[in-house]
């Protein structure tokens, strides 16, 4: 007998692909209250496009019109005036002049910087250590690249803090890198100085690398500057960011990978990175020529938004003066916030029933990897209307 197409489909595809393509039944739950016509209140809004913020539309589709967009100059780091642009950036927002960019690779997000990183770092099976709980792209990325991640909790106690003693023990022969997003998605947690001690002497004594994704970095809920791994060089760290959050501009696609640490792995590192980004050449040119616009947008785009995080702050700690029940846990930056309440249910099925009888949407902690039941995830870039009327509902049926 012949070979019949379609009897083994198993065989056609890779193993790192083999993720369940079916809907989840919160998903499925949020397609049926769609469907229904009902007037949703989204309280997981992260794309700023759909939050009501809005930038200067002739200022930033005007920096796309250069005629040197023109001519096709591929330059596999990027574009030296784009990195200069970023370089810029963080000369007048952190403070930080000795950034040299021939250390920068652009990439078109940070999915990608992320990918690179783990193509230079890792063997197939090799192991990177990533918080918990943190954001779940991490895991399909982990698994483009043949990557295995180990997670390493954090520990809240009046605020969050890693677990060094579960980090040291996580760590195999295996072990390439450490992950660090800074502040946390979705704790809202910076590491500080003596965590950030603690980490370089971890890495250096078993020549690991820091991966840290900063791209929530500007939006400290005190107004006070945090610091950027972009400069740490007691071991060798890739740092990630990009206009998305920077500027409130995902839709303009562009990102960066930042080497520091001990100049000898510096230069390995950022000549092998070379060649990983020349072989994709991902970066478009128009977007490069406006990066140093776009990025200078930020000026503007950010203070609304650390506005807006602020009133809906105050509004949801307003609301839950009235709940004992229920709390919201310590947050220092980002764009969300974590609420604790009483474990009757499971987070998804606490958030499907939301959905169902009260039609706003929230995150159940477990898609963050929260370890226990109990913990809701809340978008505070949801334009406060939306976000106060939705607030009410949840609190209402989770009082009742």
């Amino acid at each position: 007998m012949g070979f019949i197409p379609g009897c083994f489909p198993g065989r056609m595809f890779s193993h790192r692909t083999n993720w369940p393509l079916t809907p989840n039944a919160f998903t499925r739950a949020l397609e049926e209250v769609r469907a229904s016509g009902k007037e949703i209140l989204d309280l997981t809004v992260s794309n700023p496009t759909e939050a009501g913020i809005r930038l200067d539309a002739q200022v930033v589709l005007g920096a796309l019109t250069n005629p040197k967009a023109m001519r096709y100059e591929p330059q596999p780091l990027g574009l030296l005036e784009a990195r200069k642009g970023v370089c810029q950036y963080y000369r007048e927002s952190h403070d930080i002049s000795d950034l040299d960019p021939q250390r920068l690779v652009l990439t078109t997000s940070t999915s990608e910087g992320y990918s690179y990183v783990f193509r230079l770092l890792c063997n197939p099976g090799d192991e990177i250590l990533v918080p918990k709980p943190s954001y779940p792209l991490f895991e399909f990325l982990a698994d483009l690249s043949d990557v295995k991640l180990v997670p390493y909790p954090l520990i809240y106690d009046h605020g969050w803090q890693i677990d060094l003693d579960s980090l040291y023990k996580a760590a195999t022969s295996l072990t390439r890198a450490v992950i660090l997003v800074h502040p946390n998605n979705p704790t809202g947690s910076y590491v500080s100085t003596e965590e950030t001690s603690a980490l370089n002497a971890f890495c250096s004594s078993r020549d690991l690398a820091l991966i840290v994704d900063e791209v929530f970095l500007d939006y400290a809920h005190d107004g006070a500057p945090r610091f950027s791994f972009v400069s740490n060089t007691d071991a060798l760290t890739f740092t990630l960011s990009g206009l998305s959050k920077i500027s409130a501009l995902p839709q303009m696609k562009l990102a960066w990978v930042a080497t520091s640490g001990p100049p000898a792995l510096v230069a390995q590192a950022g000549a092998r990175l070379e060649i990983i980004a020349d072989t994709f050449l991902s970066m478009n040119t128009p977007v490069q020529l406006a990066a140093a616009v776009l990025l200078d947008q930020r000026k503007h785009v950010q203070l609304a938004l650390i506005d807006r995080l602020r009133v809906n702050l105050g509004e949801l700690d307003r609301q839950l003066a009235a709940i004992p029940s229920c709390t919201r846990l310590n947050v220092e930056g980002g764009w969300y916030a974590v609420v604790r309440v009483p474990v009757l249910r499971s987070d998804e099925n606490l958030a499907i029933d939301l959905l169902s009888s009260e039609a706003v949407v929230v995150h159940p902690g477990h898609f963050y990897d929260f370890p226990n039941d109990g913990y809701l995830v809340l978008s505070l870039i949801t334009e406060p209307g939306v976000f106060r009327e939705g607030i009410q509902r949840m609190l209402r049926m989770i009082g009742n």
